[in-house]
């Protein structure tokens, strides 16, 4: 990656936000570059010096007054990984309720701030949450948004690409942390292991005193077992010896320091969805695979890691995108017997996006089963299907439904 700034598609919604919004916090995994983006911005806009809650001097200020600190800064203020001094927000609450001018407060969090009911109490209305992850391959290419194209019901139209597992190895391999991909082979591999130790030990210390740390590098371990496939609560349980409540507290913690994400199930009717399972997947296929102890020989040839790595790694892609898209869209996985799909996306208006992934480089008629079945389902509401494969141009497949190249995604 070196020292070239990426324009990251954050940096338009935090200028959006930041014009109309009291506080805007930007939240996001360790090292995807949270301060690196509140930095850029403040030099552009003038703004005062960034305030980083990492150093002990002003964590202790922080801490030990808030309303006091939170008095002293300077308008507009940039702080820097707030979650260490969770207090602080509700002093700027109280700021910013006596001055409703916007743009006062721009924040930064390696913590989902929304877990905290009373952080989140104090602030509704008064903040929007940006959510940075990890780089997208879409941000190094500079492309057209995937989500916006289908829900338009425009695929690109790839003509040649590169075909087969070298499509995607490469990309799996890396993922999107800056600093993992600068590095290679046994040099990524360790600053995978000292990222997981680093946030286990220090923001899930932040974030609860009653914590078995030792078991979560474990948990963590069996989650990337687990990836693209649905959360199976009892069984990680019974293998790690703990309660199954236990383990969906561990699991909930691992997603608020942005490790894992759980992808909630869809179904034709709004009421039906939060009782099926969700299914799991990590943040960063880089760190899945250095979970897993596979290497890029690995992913291309084990069919056991293959799959559930490409899936992983488009559903994240597409999280991201959906982060910055011009359609408002939340992401859902389908399964109803045989029918499955393993993305889809609904739009606040209702339209409906499904996407199915193979590693394969030629789609068959059964990649596209559940799709069809979700276009039956929600007929004109439904705008495209896409078959993510690893084959070299844009195919129909029937109505409303084409194959597209993994670059399709950036």
């Amino acid at each position: 990656m070196g020292d070239e700034w990426v324009e990251r598609w954050a940096s338009r919604l935090l200028a959006e936000a930041m014009s109309d919004t009291r506080v805007v916090f930007v939240m996001g995994a360790r090292q995807v570059g949270k301060s690196a983006l509140i930095s850029r911005y403040a030099d552009e806009h003038g703004l005062a010096s960034v305030v980083t809650l990492d150093t002990k001097a002003a964590r202790d200020a922080a801490v030990d007054d808030p309303t006091g600190f939170v008095a002293e800064l300077p308008r507009p203020a940039v702080i820097d990984e707030v979650q260490r001094a969770p207090d602080v927000l509700l002093a700027i609450k109280e700021a910013v309720d006596k001055d409703s001018t916007p743009g006062q407060f721009l924040l930064t969090g390696s913590a989902n701030v929304r877990t905290n009911r009373r952080v989140k109490d104090a602030l509704t209305g008064r903040m929007e949450i940006i959510t940075l992850w990890p780089l997208a391959r879409g941000e190094l290419a500079r492309s057209t948004n995937l989500v916006d194209a289908l829900f338009l019901g425009q695929p690109p139209v790839v003509t040649a690409s590169v075909g087969g597992r070298e499509a995607f190895v490469s990309r799996v391999t890396s993922g999107g942390f800056p600093e993992a991909m600068a590095r290679e082979g046994r040099r990524r591999a360790r600053w995978f292991n000292n990222y997981v130790e680093t946030t286990l030990d220090r923001d899930l210390r932040d974030l609860s005193d009653a914590l078995k740390l030792d078991q979560m590098p474990r948990l963590l371990r069996l989650a990337a077992t687990q990836t693209a496939g649905l959360v199976n609560y009892a069984n990680l349980a019974d293998r790690l010896r703990l309660s199954e409540a236990t383990v969906r507290s561990y699991l909930e913690l691992l997603e608020t320091v942005f490790l894992v994400r759980r992808l909630p199930a869809w179904r034709p009717g709004l009421a039906n969805r939060e009782v099926h399972s969700p299914k799991l997947h990590l943040v960063d296929t880089g760190l899945l695979l250095s979970l897993l102890g596979a290497d890029a020989d690995r992913l291309a040839t084990d069919q056991q890691i293959t799959g559930k790595a490409l899936e992983n790694y488009v559903v994240m892609e597409v999280t991201k995108q959906l982060e910055a898209a011009l359609t408002v869209a939340r992401a859902y996985h389908y399964r109803a017997g045989r029918y499955e799909v393993d993305l889809v996306l609904e739009a606040a208006n209702g339209d409906v996006v499904g996407i199915e992934v193979k590693a394969s480089a030629t789609p068959s008629s059964s990649d596209r089963r559940g799709l069809e079945k979700l276009r039956d389902l929600t007929g004109p509401r439904f705008k495209a299907g896409a078959v993510i494969y690893s084959g070299r141009q844009t195919l129909p497949l029937g109505d409303r439904l084409w194959a597209l190249p993994i670059c399709a995604l950036g």
